[in-house]
């Protein structure tokens, strides 16, 4: 395909004497004189036979892994699925003859089980976004934030919060990657308020030399500094399922994301003074 630009990149096959075929790349760009014609062409041709064979079996193993993933996923969450069922069926037939110990027990067997189905759900998550790559596309990352705080809008009017954003820039991203950062900061953000302050949240972007700098700031617990590398582990949490609900998944999810896309992901915080998560993208 010969562009414009006078830059031409030319795929095409060459068959060999012995009847093999080889697949050829020929990238180059014609040279003009002072008057427009075209005085010479340099370029190069090189044999990416090979580099097509690795992609496909690339592609094959990918797709067996996911076809693995969700096979696994399958027969995990089967007999999670069936011991919630059946302490559900007993808490139901037979919860007025337990007493409160009882009662409590069957409780926490259906909590764990769908704490369970979560932490899978998790890892499928996790595992999918290594295997299902999108490409980078210029992306408005006002549109992306606005259509996450629509959907989070139950959970801002209910814990009273507020908000807001600065102007953010287009971007070269996966839209839905971004999504999913985006609302997962935004959420935990809101999750993670200290008791008896309305959550503040506020969204900011900055030009830096060669990115963006994105920052998700707001006013809730914060975090010791000898926790800000260990957070962005898998099922890493600093606080107990009795204090905040949660998988431990969220954050290394969004590590991924943001180093998927080149960039950087790094926090800031004070204890008892909120915290503010930085990470980087390209320039669309």
């Amino acid at each position: 395909m010969i562009q414009s630009s006078d830059e031409f990149h030319l795929p095409f096959r060459v068959v060999r004497k012995d009847g093999s075929v080889r697949r050829v790349e020929d990238d180059g760009y014609f040279m003009r004189a002072d008057d427009g014609r075209v005085t010479r062409m340099v370029g190069f041709v090189k044999d990416v036979t090979e580099r097509g064979r690795i992609l496909a079996a690339l592609k094959r193993s990918n797709e067996e892994l996911e076809r693995s993933a969700s096979v696994a996923s399958h027969d995990l969450q089967a007999p999670i699925r069936a011991v919630t069922s059946f302490a559900e069926v007993v808490a139901r037939r037979y919860g007025e003859v337990l007493d409160d110990r009882g009662r409590t027990y069957l409780r926490q067997i259906v909590e764990n089980g769908e704490h369970m189905k979560r932490l899978i759900d998790g890892l499928m998550t996790y595992s999918r976004m290594s295997l299902e790559q999108q490409p980078l596309l210029s992306t408005d990352a006002s549109a992306v934030f606005d259509a996450v705080v629509r959907r989070l809008q139950p959970e801002i009017d209910t814990f009273g919060a507020t908000v807001v954003r600065g102007a953010l820039p287009t971007v070269l991203a996966d839209a839905q990657q971004l999504d999913q950062l985006l609302q997962t900061l935004v959420s935990n953000a809101l999750k993670y308020h200290r008791a008896g302050v309305a959550p503040m949240v506020r969204v900011e972007a900055e030009r830096d030399e060669t990115c963006w700098r994105f920052s998700v700031s707001d006013n809730g617990l914060g975090i010791e500094p000898v926790y800000f590398e260990k957070i962005f582990g898998m099922f890493q949490r600093l606080h107990g399922r009795g204090e905040f609900e949660g998988t431990g998944i969220g954050l290394s999810v969004c590590k991924h994301i943001v180093e998927r896309h080149g960039g950087r992901l790094w926090v800031e915080s004070e204890l008892g003074q909120g915290s503010r998560f930085h990470f980087t993208l390209q320039d669309a």
